[in-house]
């Protein structure tokens, strides 16, 4: 297959090649339809800009940073490995590349990195993800006017750009399903304190049990990290309760972690559904086969990444933002787990 042109894009929109060119290089005036047409025509046809020729022209890196960091116990995280995936597309057919650091532990929320490569001119800017309340990296970017793009929220008096799913909504609207099924006293599996995205997810918990005249039982909630063994030790806990007091469902906030609870429920003779409901949170691929298919709440991943890369290269490019924050409700998909 011949590598795709300027002039095969210029077709496929209805435009000049010349605007085309402008268009792609941010040198353009058109109409904002003109240059949608043109994008959307670029990524139909996986057009990809010679990246080097521009750069000696510009004097630009075009690179993006996005430090990243494995699960303690090396588990994989499928969705920010989609949230990287579709954020690279992006920067691609923009004529950038994405350029992934592993650290440790001790270097998640230390600036070192981010000032390094800045300060050299390195990359143009940079993505976030895991962030936390008040987390360093963004402090530090917003004082040096760093252009960057945060997956998740923070501290409300910062000023920044970010791109987040509401949890707290998606949250919600799992307690309203169980209550519709009957159950009032409901569990939660949930992270550590700290977790921005945790902490509004819980609170998603929290309004639907009020909301419901449901007082909030502590030992209904329980801690643990984003592991399949966390959900199975702590469904365990919660089945230790005595019989009038222990839950009849148990919300996961995390697909797998509601692994372990379903291997859990099962190993106590339970029928995940007619005996127990049990819910998940991201909607995992996997998570459709398992037995019995999991409810769980889908998180517009695609969408996340296209508006979080737009956001950095408007900063990149010196554009106006017109919404620093964006925030996407997620969607709850029903199955056979919590079905009595």
């Amino acid at each position: 297959m011949s590598k795709i042109t300027l002039k095969d894009v210029a077709v496929a929109a209805g435009v000049s090649y010349q605007t085309v060119s402008k268009v792609l290089n941010k040198q353009a005036t058109v109409s904002p339809e003109t240059e949608e047409r043109i994008w959307e025509a670029a990524r139909q046809l996986h057009y990809r800009p010679n990246v080097s020729a521009r750069n000696l022209r510009t004097q630009s890196s075009n690179l993006i940073g996005y430090a990243w960091q494995r699960a303690a116990d090396e588990s994989p995280r499928p969705i920010l490995d989609q949230f990287l995936y579709n954020a690279v597309l992006r920067f691609e057919q923009a004529g950038y590349h994405v350029l992934t650091l592993l650290i440790g532990a001790a270097e998640e929320m230390d600036v070192t990195i981010y000032r390094e490569l800045y300060g050299r001119r390195q990359v143009e800017g940079f993505i976030l993800a895991d962030t936390n309340h008040d987390d360093p990296r963004i402090a530090y970017l917003i004082e040096q006017n760093i252009p960057f793009a945060s997956f998740g929220r923070a501290n409300d008096a910062w000023d920044f750009c970010w791109v987040d799913v509401d949890g707290r909504y998606g949250m919600r609207t799992v307690v309203e399903h169980l209550l519709a099924q009957g159950h009032r006293r409901i569990g939660l599996i949930t992270w550590p304190e700290g977790s921005e995205a945790g902490a509004h997810r819980e609170a998603g918990y929290e309004d639907g049990l009020a909301a419901a005249g449901i007082a909030l039982n502590p030992q209904w909630i329980v801690r643990g990290e984003n592991t399949v063994q966390t959900g199975a030790e702590a469904t365990t806990r919660l089945l230790d309760l005595p019989a009038g007091e222990r839950p009849t469902a148990v919300m996961c906030i995390s697909d797998f972690i509601a692994i372990g609870a379903l291997n859990a429920a099962r190993a106590a003779g339970l029928q995940p559904g007619p005996d127990i409901a049990i819910t998940g949170y991201d909607d995992l691929p996997m998570s459709q086969f398992f037995h019995p298919p999991l409810t769980t709440v889908h998180q517009p991943i695609a969408e996340v990444s296209l508006q979080l890369a737009e956001l950095l290269l408007q900063q990149i490019n010196n554009k106006p933002i017109a919404k620093k924050g964006i925030l996407l409700n997620p969607r709850l998909v029903v199955r056979e787990s919590s079905m009595r």
